[in-house]
């Protein structure tokens, strides 16, 4: 049985940092490439960023240069380094996985997903 499991998500305020993390199990993780991806009340779930088998990683534009994806496959565990946040990155985030190299930025293209994780961001 595969299973994501999110932590680390919490209430922060504006210019802070958090750092998520997303446990997998039932699956070889080496094989996946993972994905971050959140959703605010209200609005469509949106990509955060990637990270391929070989660690290699993507974001979107509204968190570059303030999100970093990291993995450690020892660990089965996929992380999301939030620095700068700001009221909008307020949202349910969301790790998923996909057992490809990369992954892209569709949220069609992930096979397993966490059960998310709440962070808000006060101002």
């Amino acid at each position: 049985q595969v299973q994501l499991v999110e932590s680390g998500g919490g209430l922060v305020q504006a210019g802070g940092s958090l750092r998520l993390s997303c446990a997998a199990s039932g699956l070889t993780f080496a094989s996946y490439a993972m994905g971050w991806f959140r959703q605010a009340p209200g609005k469509e779930r949106e990509f955060v960023g990637t990270i391929s088998r070989s660690s290699i990683t993507y974001y979107a534009d509204s968190v570059k240069g303030r999100f970093t994806i990291s993995r450690d496959n020892a660990k089965n565990t996929v992380y999301l380094q939030m620095n700068l946040l700001k009221p909008e990155d307020t949202a349910v985030y969301y790790c998923a996985g996909v057992p490809r190299l990369y992954a892209s930025s569709s949220s069609n293209e992930y096979v397993y997903w966490g059960q998310g994780t709440q962070v808000t961001v006060s101002s």
